[in-house]
């Protein structure tokens, strides 16, 4: 089965363990050195409107993968990281 980033965008992530709902894939991760996909990505959400920042991200290596349906993905989360996004300060600088 050959699918598009935009065809996994539309598939919810769901945790096989515990039945929780991950999210949906918002990024991939990929090696350009053997053009492999390494890892989903699953943003955070915002905590309080935004106002507070957001919550960290999930990564999903592609060997937690267990089943690609039609509208989900099943996926063990035991191997699953959270990684908190840093941003640029220099943006905030540029702008004092």
């Amino acid at each position: 089965m050959i699918c598009s980033l935009e065809d996994l965008r539309a598939k919810e992530v769901i945790d096989v363990k515990t039945g929780e709902r991950l999210g949906y894939i918002d990024d991939v991760r990929m090696n350009i050195d053997n053009s492999e996909i390494v890892s989903l990505l699953i943003y955070g959400g915002y905590r309080f409107f935004g106002l507070f920042g957001r919550e960290s991200d999930t990564e999903i290596p592609c060997k937690a993968i267990e089943v690609v349906g039609s509208d989900v993905i099943l996926v063990s989360s035991a191997s699953s990281t959270k990684i908190k996004r840093e941003f640029s300060k220099s943006l905030f600088e540029r702008t004092r």
